[in-house]
């Protein structure tokens, strides 16, 4: 599949929106966080269908993930913690990392086999202009405690825990590249190695994986979500051309559409003015998994 995203290629599920992050499908619904009011929505996409409000976290809103015991985490960037989300939609800290990260916290994605979180951070102020340090990818444990897994990465963004596998892949944004570790029964993480390299100039950002193995990853800066083999192969390119490529999920019924987040910028101030961020989708052949 080589397309370009447009209304001939794809359908709007989410329009009127500022930076739509943390695509997931849970629960038979499309669920995304609107990562500039901190706002986390869900939906079941039809004819007609109305987003539902089912929290709003203090700062920006980003990845999304549930807990063994069914809650709702949501990654509350600009407070550096994980809040979890009860059924009244009320949110409470469940792990505070303020204490040790003094940078934005950004996506997250629990362990299904374990119930254990792994978050990356920005590693430096992004927003404020200073210069690029590799961030730290961190491990909560089901009681909301945590440690330091990984060092140095490029901008730790989105991951996923590949099929029938106990293997953890990482987006590192600036890095250009997807970095692979073991998951030891613990929760460490060992065996770093690269999974695949990207295209030059490939900024790899959210990310979801299919029922083969193979991920979905977007290009922030390149408007572009590639389907990755390890080893760097891509089979597919969606090209969004002057957009922001943030996020995308598979879903659906039958696991076979992939909701694609764009916006047209990444600058708060840009979309607070222009609420122009949507999310589409389209069918691909492999189902998620």
């Amino acid at each position: 599949m080589h397309i370009t995203l447009d209304s001939t290629t794809a359908t709007d599920v989410v329009t009127d929106i500022r930076f739509p992050e943390g695509n997931r499908w849970h629960d038979g619904r499309l669920w995304y966080s609107d990562m500039h009011t901190g706002e986390v929505f869900s939906l079941r996409p039809g004819p007609g269908a109305q987003p539902r409000l089912e929290a709003t976290v203090y700062g920006q809103s980003s990845g999304l993930g549930w807990l063994p015991d069914g809650r709702l985490i949501v990654s509350a960037m600009e407070s550096r913690t994980v809040v979890a989300v009860g059924g009244d939609g009320a949110a409470e800290v469940f792990a505070d990392l303020s204490g040790v990260e003094s940078s934005l916290l950004n996506d997250l994605v629990v362990d299904d086999a374990t119930g254990r979180t792994y978050i990356g951070a920005f590693g430096y102020d992004l927003y404020g202009g200073e210069e690029l340090r590799p961030g730290p990818l961190w491990v909560i444990g089901t009681d909301g405690s945590h440690r330091l897994a990984a060092d140095g990465l490029v901008f730790p963004n989105s991951a996923n825990v590949l099929p029938g596998t106990r293997t953890l892949v990482v987006s590192e944004t600036w890095g250009g590249r997807l970095t692979a570790f073991d998951i030891e029964p613990d929760g460490s993480l060992a065996g770093r190695r690269e999974w695949a390299a990207l295209p030059a100039g490939t900024t790899p950002d959210g990310s979801t994986v299919d029922r083969d193995g193979a991920v979905w990853v977007c290009s922030v800066d390149t408007g572009e979500f590639l389907r990755v083999v390890e080893g760097g192969t891509v089979t597919d390119r969606i090209e969004a051309p002057g957009r922001c490529a943030i996020d995308c999920a598979l879903g659906g019924d039958d696991g076979r559409t992939l909701y694609l987040a764009t916006a047209d910028s990444y600058d708060p101030a840009v979309t607070a003015r222009t609420r122009a961020g949507r999310i589409s989708s389209v069918r691909v052949e492999v189902p998620g998994w």
